[in-house]
């Protein structure tokens, strides 16, 4: 089994809180995996020590059979990745065809390619008519399909998605979702979280779920349709009730 991701006892602590506690994963080469958890347990914390922003209090991290806690083996490792953050990191005084081709020259790409993929990213992702627009002007979906163009322009094996379907229209979503799914098709990978369940089912290969810092659940996703629904896994992982949700009567009461 060749793997994406491999994760040893991965925690991260600020001050007293253990926001990612003692984590082990196991992700496939060419899976579409969905890292799944409530508010505040800690997806971002761990996407954020995956991909080198943020250095683990202790364990292991391997990415693509790369060392991420050595810096040589770490830098070789993220020209291969690309991400999408949650906290869309842009430059806000580039327009988008500058800002791709600025993101294209420091993955050393030549600039015919850096053009051409350029184009491409910009009409698939429905930006040609406002690519000469400041990152700055654009809204918050139009700068999270910025983010998806610059994460996928130098053709990654592995891409990290932090809620990208958050804030873009149904088109486009159905656009990105017909792309990356091609793309875990061609033989790469793809670490997505996401609160919507329904896309995640309908996406994923494969699912992690992480409560309160601790990975509580990683299966295939087939193994998680043969027990119900994955909200019902995630409902009963996350020690959920969806029969036992709290009621307002006030609410509930005919208006007056």
């Amino acid at each position: 089994m060749s793997l994406a991701i491999e994760t040893r006892q991965l925690t991260r602590t600020f001050g007293d809180f253990r926001a990612v506690d003692g984590i082990d994963l196991q992700v496939e080469r060419g899976t579409f995996y969905g890292f799944l958890g409530p508010n505040g347990a800690g997806k971002s914390t761990t996407i954020k020590m995956l991909t080198g922003l943020l250095a683990p209090t202790r364990g292991e991290i391997n990415v693509l059979g790369r060392n991420m806690l050595d810096r040589t083996q770490a830098l070789d490792a993220k020209r291969h990745v690309g991400v999408v953050p949650e906290n869309l990191a842009l430059f806000d005084q580039l327009n988008a065809r500058e800002y791709l081709t600025f993101i294209g020259r420091m993955h050393l790409l030549p600039r015919d390619t850096i053009r051409t993929r350029t184009s491409e990213l910009l009409s698939l992702l429905d930006l040609t008519d406002e690519e000469n627009k400041l990152a700055l002007e654009y809204s918050h979906g139009m700068r999270k399909k910025l983010a998806l163009a610059a994460a996928l322009i130098a053709a990654p094996e592995l891409l990290f998605l932090d809620e990208p379907f958050e804030g873009v229209d149904a088109v486009t979503s159905r656009v990105i979702r017909d792309l990356l799914a091609g793309f875990v098709a061609r033989g790469s990978t793809v670490f997505l979280t996401s609160h919507v369940l329904d896309l995640v089912e309908k996406l994923c290969t494969h699912v992690g779920i992480v409560v309160q810092g601790k990975l509580v659940e990683q299966a295939a996703m087939a193994e998680i349709r043969a027990g119900g629904t994955l909200e019902d896994k995630f409902l009963k992982a996350a020690g959920a009730n969806a029969t036992d949700s709290p009621k307002l009567d006030w609410l509930e009461a005919p208006p007056s």
